[in-house]
């Protein structure tokens, strides 16, 4: 039940952490999809995505204080139902859904929709369904569940109605503030919570909302137009990494 203490944890986890926050600011979201590769460097996954799971839940209240009165109330609406109804199907099939082979498909998905942009190349703002926004939402809270990768999904629904940077950022941060909360019951039931990962998450803290603080502050100087570049390179780095996963 002791604190980690190694060197070569702290050396990959705070810049983990600090990832956390950035993507909770709603700047490059993508980037904190890293943080659970990174840490699994120097430990098992199990014991990286619990660590991590604190790290986000505190990168999420803090990115939900900053930015919550730009949420999109709407959108929201179809959301988070969704979401949690991902995540109730994510707990279901923990044992059964490889991370391996989610990885290997949120990435292809991810990489075929960098590239459809690009070739379209339109920045003006398109109507999504409703129905591919909720499948998003069910998709995002599978993934979120089984491997803390539920933002390339939101992302790939939320990017072509191309909204405000702030509106962006406030509604994902809702989302995913609901959605982790969602996942400590079910984690704790699975055995992945513990004394010692928790201390260690409660020292890697400060990193992440240190991330947040970093991640707003550029949100608010960005152009809408090096807001969604950030996003989309984001995106882009994390659909390699999943692919990369999936497929070694």
């Amino acid at each position: 039940m002791a604190l980690i203490t190694d060197p070569a944890f702290y050396a990959v986890a705070v810049p983990a952490a600090l990832l956390v926050g950035v993507g909770k600011s709603g700047v490059a979201g993508g980037f904190g999809i890293l943080a659970v590769p990174l840490i699994a460097l120097v430990m098992p996954v199990p014991q990286a995505a619990a660590i991590v799971l604190p790290l986000l839940t505190v990168g999420d209240l803090f990115g939900l204080a900053a930015l919550i009165r730009n949420r999109d109330r709407a959108l929201l609406r179809l959301l988070l139902p969704a979401g949690l109804a991902g995540s109730v199907i994510g707990f279901l099939l923990f044992g059964v859904l490889s991370p391996k082979a989610v990885s290997g498909v949120l990435g292809v998905m991810t990489l075929l929709f960098i590239a459809q942009r690009a070739w379209s190349s339109s920045a003006a703002p398109r109507v999504v369904p409703r129905w591919f926004t909720a499948i998003a939402g069910v998709a995002s809270g599978i993934t979120s569940f089984v491997a803390h990768a539920g933002g390339p999904p939101i992302s790939i629904a939320l990017l072509p109605m191309r909204l405000a940077p702030a509106v962006f950022a406030a509604t994902t941060s809702v989302f995913f503030t609901v959605i982790n909360a969602s996942k400590w019951l079910p984690y704790a039931w699975l055995g992945l919570i513990d004394v010692t990962n928790m201390l260690t998450a409660l020292v890697l803290a400060p990193c992440a909302v240190l991330g947040v603080w970093f991640g707003v502050s550029l949100l608010r100087r960005l152009p809408p137009i090096w807001f969604y570049r950030l996003v989309s390179a984001g995106l882009l780095i994390t659909g390699l990494k999943l692919t990369w996963d999936g497929l070694r």
